[in-house]
């Protein structure tokens, strides 16, 4: 391999002005564009030897035909030449946004003449003003239908609007009661702007002051015998509540911030948004991301908040999981948006992360969404038909298989510093997972990993050979269970036996050596050998000096990932079960330590290690537990 790409420019040549690069193929697409403030020291991280770079960074360089920049005067300049350009080219190695538009907005043209609310996905009508985004469209519409009872704005079409001014009769919806506008002959185009900006103003989080106005109102209407006023203004209070019902109130009033929670795989990412106003939450929404390179969660965040402000007016303050590094930047460029959407001159946005209170709090209630988030996009995507079709045949031909995976088994190996060593087997068949054929074993004596993975193979493997003692000893030796919790029916058993034609093991070029050499002696044929290195997901494959690369968000690497990740979340609970039953049964076994207080022992110190090291004198301050049981219990988990 060569030490670097052919196109690389002389050091000289690249300014140390802050700027924009851009790599591009043979054919002139543009693969990746990125900012730096310093563009030579930024670049020649990508110059570097290519054994050195990542994985993905060495695939998109060695792509790529060449690099082009563009300086800049400010770093803000760099940050918004790299939104035109991201937004122009679509870069296939930049960060990938799924569905963050198909959401309902409620929008209210502040542009014309007789402002008008309304539904709409357009984020693009001229100076109109947005609230939201609604996670679904009748949330939106019952939104509308309670506020135009407290704030009786127009509704009807323009088209309607028009013909009833020019008429001088009312709108249709007018008539019903439906639209509050000048066009319903029931107020002045001065009044209905004035009710509008109230309705604004509502929905921007001033809460308290309509309600307030709105319930003092009714009172004095009451006191003075109007009861039709004090009707009217009851109804327009009930309308209020039942608004703010349907917000939930999560920081203290008059706070107006975005919040975002960031979870995220090495292929993935799901992005969970709060709208907070007036300390309630006032619209969410929750989109996908493909990621290509390897991104923290600081670079994720500079490349969501662009995404997520096209078009619409960012809040004071922002809420993150973590601060980009060009965070003064970033707040500059989000300043200016808003004071475009405010039509102001200025405008001043915060980045912030919650370090603890309610806003930490809520930031805790966003990262469980977005957790969800990810594993129902993945739940899906395995549940596609076409795209385990794809994956299946991407497999096969990516390693050179003669035949589609189509039952693929998973290994993985867990142990606690060397002790308590178990492994795990997976099984997928046409894509789908099969937890009536999964497999648990236990390692009495291993030297390392790789040990371990011969040693489980060997005996996986001799189920498939002729010899049925060798047979009935693997099937003794391997903890059968159906989705790891009840044991599978004798009849179920002979299931084991089937072949896979891939067999995955979880680790690099050692753990496939290993693997290929249990191969090797059982005498089994016709059983293709693959391993998966997580830090860079490459797939290895035996006597092969460089790994093969699937690319980033292809559904062959989305299933391998999914194998990998089954096996070892299959052989972590093993060994914690069997961890937990072990450190129980040991001290079950001391004179006068019961179960309760056992279970006391536990939840006082949180974990066996704690207790291990703890000294008598602190296990005598449990519950039920004297100096004399205590000095029992630290000799006997001491032997």
């Amino acid at each position: 391999m060569a030490d670097t790409v052919s196109y690389r420019p002389k050091a000289g040549e690249i300014p140390t002005q802050p700027g924009v690069y851009r790599f591009k193929d043979a054919n002139g697409r543009v693969l990746y564009v990125g900012k730096a403030k310093n563009l030579r020291a930024r670049l020649s991280n990508y110059f570097a030897p290519l054994r050195s770079l990542h994985e993905r960074t060495r695939r998109m360089v060695t792509s790529a035909a060449g690099v082009e920049w563009t300086v800049v005067a400010t770093d803000i300049e760099s940050l918004q030449l790299e939104y035109t350009w991201i937004k122009e080219f679509d870069p296939p190695f930049n960060v990938k946004f799924r569905d963050d538009k198909t959401y309902p907005f409620l929008a209210v043209t502040l542009a014309d003449e007789a402002p008008r609310v309304m539904v709409t996905r357009n984020h693009k009508v001229r100076g109109a003003r947005y609230f939201g985004p609604y996670p679904k469209i009748w949330a939106v519409r019952d939104t509308i239908d309670l506020m135009i009872k407290a704030f009786p704005i127009r509704t009807c079409s323009d088209s309607s609007y028009k013909h009833a001014m020019q008429t001088g009769r009312p709108c249709f919806p007018g008539q019903i009661g439906r639209c509050g506008g000048p066009c319903s002959g029931k107020v002045t185009i001065e009044e209905h702007r004035a009710i509008v900006d109230d309705f604004v103003a509502f929905m921007a989080g001033g809460d308290k002051r309509f309600v307030t106005a709105a319930t003092k109102n009714m009172r004095a209407a009451a006191e003075r015998q109007d009861y039709e006023a004090a009707a009217k203004y009851r109804d327009q209070l009930q309308a209020l509540e039942a608004v703010l019902a349907k917000s939930a109130v999560v920081l203290r009033d008059r706070v107006d911030a975005d919040l975002f929670a960031i979870e995220h795989d090495e292929l993935a990412a799901s992005v969970q948004q709060f709208i907070v106003r007036g300390g309630r939450i006032r619209g969410e929404r929750s989109w996908t991301v493909d990621k290509e390179l390897d991104l923290d969660t600081a670079e994720l965040v500079d490349s969501i908040l662009q995404s997520a402000y096209e078009g619409q007016e960012p809040p004071k303050e922002i809420i993150v999981p973590a601060l980009p590094d060009d965070k003064e930047e970033l707040e500059t460029w989000l300043g200016t948006r808003r004071a475009e959407a405010r039509g102001r001159g200025t405008g001043k946005v915060q980045l912030r992360t919650a370090q603890r209170g309610e806003k930490a709090a809520l930031m805790a209630t966003a990262t469980m969404n977005a957790k969800n988030n990810l594993m129902l996009y993945k739940t899906r995507r395995s549940s596609d038909f076409v795209a385990r079709s794809q994956a299946l045949t991407d497999i096969q031909e990516a390693l050179g298989m003669t035949d589609a995976p189509l039952r693929m088994e998973c290994y993985d190996v867990s142990h606690l510093s060397g002790t308590n060593i178990v492994a795990s087997m997976v099984v997928f068949e046409d894509g789908l997972a099969r937890k009536d054929q999964y497999r648990r074993f236990t390692i009495a004596e291993s030297t390392d990993d790789t040990d371990s993975i011969h040693q489980v193979l060997t005996r996986r493997l001799a189920y498939l050979k002729e010899d049925p003692q060798a047979a009935e000893r693997a099937e003794a030796e391997a903890q059968i269970f159906s989705d790891g919790e009840s044991p599978v029916e004798p009849a179920k058993r002979k299931k084991f036996s089937y072949p896979p034609n891939l067999l995955i093991v979880d680790g690099g070029q050692p753990q496939v050596n290993a693997a290929a050499r249990a191969l090797e002696e059982s005498g089994v044929q016709g059983i293709f050998l693959a391993g998966i290195a997580k830090r860079l997901e490459e797939i290895w494959l035996p006597d092969s000096d460089y790994p093969v690369i699937l690319p980033r968000g292809s559904e062959a690497l989305f299933m391998i990932q999914r194998l990998r990740d089954e096996a070892h979340r299959f052989a972590i609970t093993h060994q914690r079960s069997r961890r937990k039953r072990d450190i129980t049964s040991v001290l079950s076994d001391i004179p006068g330590l019961g179960p309760s207080r056992v279970r006391e022992l536990l939840k006082h110190f949180g974990s066996v290690t704690q207790l291990k090291a703890a000294e008598p004198e602190a296990i005598a301050e449990v519950k039920g537990i004297g100096p004399q049981l205590a000095t029992t219990i630290r000799e006997t988990l001491s032997r």
